[in-house]
């Protein structure tokens, strides 16, 4: 059985902003996981000491690395959102 989207779709002029704006915070999100992948194997004892409130290096930047992602997808999705309203509605940017 075949269905048709309830809403009709047209061209999303908004793609090729929101592709650099990916690979951008992917880039840049891969910089910062490279970082404590590098201290990992090259300063392994550096993952140990203690840097806030008791807990190690290895905790502390690993729950930044998921609060760094969270944050990402809520910006990135924020930014689409207003490209595609800015850019679909008829103004280019």
């Amino acid at each position: 059985m075949l269905h048709e989207p309830i809403s009709e779709t047209g061209t999303d002029r908004s793609i090729p902003k929101k592709t650099r704006l990916g690979i951008f915070m992917f880039l840049f999100y891969m910089v910062v996981y490279a970082g404590f992948v590098f201290i990992g194997m090259m300063f392994p004892r550096a993952m140990g000491a203690e840097v806030i409130g008791g807990q190690n290096l290895a905790a502390v930047y690993g729950f930044g690395l998921i609060l760094l992602a969270v944050l990402m997808g809520l910006i990135y999705n924020f930014l689409c959102t207003r490209y595609e309203d800015r850019m679909n509605a008829g103004g280019a940017e």
